[in-house]
């Protein structure tokens, strides 16, 4: 499979953007959640590992889960995470992890799954009992937050209504919504929204 991120990896954090989106959502993580320093995370779709910057402080250890190697090693290079985040460069929808988590958490990685429902799936089957998630991505949108020729982008965001109905067909409780920050492109709003659910 083509690492469609690896130009795209050795300036990954540079990008404002991109800090703001992770601050947010990881402020909203923090904010949302108790976390405790006992958790297992998995983060998936972890890239470079924004998200664990502002969640591994907060846990015992972080799986970072991603199908580029490039985003990978970016993270590994990173001396804040050593020892509390352990990188996995697969597909964990074709091949599953034996771990269970407490938590997995996800920060715009779900626009590129293309298989939702199977996603969340293997979302419940990675998790132990009581075990949560906490998910960051797109409101439903019209297509114009990415590029009209960008690869591996499946879904224009997503209605929360039927992303819930989906969690909640799968055993998932409580399933919750926040917006965690609205981005502007040429002042059009793109609402990001933070899911968090619970495991039955």
């Amino acid at each position: 499979m083509a690492d469609l991120f690896d130009e795209k990896a050795a300036d990954w954090d540079a990008g404002d953007m991109k800090q703001k989106l992770s601050n947010a959502i990881g402020s909203s993580i923090i904010e949302q959640l108790d976390l405790k320093a006992d958790m297992q995370v998995m983060d998936f779709g972890a890239g470079t590992g924004l998200i664990c910057s502002h969640i591994a402080p907060h846990v015992e250890k972080i799986v970072a889960a991603d199908i580029s190697p490039s985003m990978l090693e970016k993270l590994k290079e990173k001396p804040e995470l050593r020892g509390k985040v352990e990188t996995v460069c697969q597909d964990i929808l074709e091949k599953p992890l034996a771990n269970k988590f407490d938590l997995i958490i996800s920060a715009m990685a779900m626009h590129h799954v293309q298989d939702t429902d199977k996603m969340i799936q293997t979302f419940a089957s990675h998790l132990k009992e009581g075990g949560l998630v906490a998910l960051a991505d797109l409101d439903k949108e019209d297509g114009t937050f990415h590029p009209a020729d960008i690869e591996g982008v499946y879904h224009n965001g997503f209605d929360q209504d039927e992303l819930k109905a989906k969690f909640e067909h799968v055993g998932f409780k409580n399933v919750h919504f926040q917006t965690a920050i609205t981005v502007y492109k040429e002042d059009k709003p793109y609402p990001i929204f933070l899911l968090v659910a619970t495991k039955v």
